[in-house]
């Protein structure tokens, strides 16, 4: 067979050296610039950012001339205020999207006549690779990063004015989740040039809301990653166990088994009454609770890969099994999970599955004797935004809150309460990976609010309200893939009371702390 095979190759191209053939075949993949973080990661052709700055370039040649390049400066390093000691770097999002850089203090060009791509780079000192290794020269970096060019960035304004550049596009814009603006390119030199810097933030923020199928595969590589540590998790939660445990266990899986080495956002682990708590987890509140038996853990956390990252929300009981009332409130959240899942698709509004959600859950809090009432009537007065007071879900990308959300030529951000913390209105499309995470939550002063609401109240059982006062709260959050026909899930951990209550079940995982240090 391996004879005819060899032979095959010499009549159909010429190859009569097959050992030579299969060597340098090896070698090829083997040398092919891609990231990854070991052999049991996922690799990433530099070609998914090759493509990424392909779309952009199409989309924007329609709207320049001749002698135009787009000019984008990476993050910086960020210290501990004064200190000689740096944040994590983690790169700024619309470069590495371009580019997939891992340095600081670079910048990229494009050229929008001819698509050439140039990276530039620090000059560093010689004395940098005493303290931080090797000093790369600029054939390794253009080699590594897969694009035609590399130089200097004391060299930008020299190297553009000899390629022809009489403007750049800069990126100028305001993050609508954030309400921050981008960083701006700024060069020495820059004055030499007209500047653009109003062309080029709704191009490629569009652009980075439609996912190529490779970023579709990173995409789908941090979500299973993140899945699994959640299921990790979900083993080794039990009561007694501190908050940040938890976080710490996610944390080792992500990075230990997926190399991870960042998470999207700071990790959300709260049980019992801190389950209520949105972005619970930041510095007053660092996931520093006991969790106790009866309490319910909502555990929102996703990982980053490659710049990519995961935003998955999973919330169960402590101790594994679920009381009547967790029961209740737990699958209110999920049946409104379901209805999403079920009807979004492209051509779909935003707003429309946001509404569907909220009146599933509604229905579902009216059938366990919570509320009374039309739920439609409800939702007119605004009684959706008390249990959940966020929107429905997000874009998904480099950012856990991806841009793209309110654009121009798309719907605008609404007004009305319950549809005005939505981070996006747009209709769906194919190839947008967004979040679908509705939650009900028992907030004493959201309850207090509806209460003493003459429009509100009237749809209360204040009696069954008040019982849940310290409950806390439940989050269901998978990524999701709009496809052509439907949606394509990329979280994979267990849903139903009943999947929940047998994972936790079996083969509980125990996290061992010193004598004197364990929770009696």
């Amino acid at each position: 067979m391996l004879r005819h095979f060899v032979s095959n190759l010499r009549n159909q191209y010429g190859i009569y050296d097959f050992q030579t053939y299969a060597l340098s075949s090896i070698l090829r993949r083997t040398m092919e610039p891609v990231f990854h973080r070991g052999e049991h990661t996922l690799k990433v052709p530099m070609e998914l950012f090759a493509n990424n700055r392909k779309r952009l370039i199409e989309g924007l040649k329609k709207v320049t001339n001749s002698g135009t390049f787009i000019v984008l400066q990476g993050g910086s390093e960020s210290p501990y205020d004064d200190t000689d000691v740096s944040w994590p770097f983690k790169q700024e999002s619309f470069f590495q999207w371009c580019f997939g850089v891992e340095e600081p203090d670079c910048f990229g060009a494009l050229d929008l006549t001819n698509g050439s791509s140039i990276l530039f780079f620090p000059r560093l000192p010689a004395d940098y690779a005493i303290w931080m290794g090797k000093l790369h020269s600029l054939d390794d970096f253009k080699k590594r990063y897969a694009v035609d060019e590399t130089y200097y960035t004391d060299e930008i304004a020299n190297i553009l004015k000899n390629k022809g550049a009489t403007t750049l596009c800069t990126l100028s814009g305001t993050n609508s989740d954030s309400g921050l603006p981008v960083r701006e390119a700024v060069f020495d030199g820059i004055g030499q040039f007209s500047v653009n810097n109003t062309t080029l933030y709704p191009e490629i923020c569009e652009c980075r809301v439609i996912k190529s199928p490779q970023e579709i595969e990173v995409l789908k590589y941090v979500g299973k990653v993140s899945s699994d540590a959640h299921k990790k998790v979900m083993k080794k939660v039990r009561p007694n166990l501190m908050e940040y445990q938890a976080e710490a266990a996610f944390m080792n899986h992500a990075y230990s088994v997926g190399g991870c080495r960042h998470m999207g956002y700071i990790c959300i682990c709260g049980s019992g009454h801190n389950s209520s708590v949105l972005h619970y987890g930041h510095a007053g509140a660092p996931n520093n609770k006991i969790i106790v038996n009866g309490d319910m853990c909502l555990f929102d956390m996703g990982a980053i890969y490659c710049g990519y990252t995961a935003d998955i929300t999973c919330s169960f009981p402590a101790n594994g099994v679920f009381t009547r009332d967790q029961k209740f409130i737990y699958e209110a959240v999920l049946s409104a999970r379901d209805a999403v899942l079920r009807e979004a698709k492209p051509g779909v509004l935003w707003t429309d599955m946001h509404l569907l959600a909220n009146r599933e859950m509604l229905q579902a809090l009216k059938n366990g004797g919570l509320l009374i009432g039309d739920v439609n009537e409800m939702i007119a007065a605004g009684l959706n935004e008390i249990f959940q007071p966020h929107g429905l879900g997000h874009l998904l990308g480099l950012d856990v809150h991806d841009v793209g959300g309110y654009l121009p030529g798309h719907p605008g951000r609404p007004t009305q309460p319950g549809l005005r913390k939505l981070r996006t209105a747009r209709q769906l499309m194919a190839g947008m990976v967004i979040t679908v995470e509705p939650g009900c939550y028992f907030i004493d002063s959201q309850l207090d609010s509806a209460l003493s609401d003459i429009k509100q109240s009237k749809f209360l059982v204040a009696e069954e309200i008040n019982r849940f006062r310290r409950f806390g709260g439940v989050r269901i959050e998978d990524d999701i893939l709009i496809t052509e026909t439907g949606v394509e899930n990329f979280t994979h951990v267990p849903r139903t009371v009943k999947e929940i209550e047998k994972w936790m079940s079996g083969d509980r995982e125990a996290i061992i702390l010193p004598q004197d240090e364990r929770v009696d």
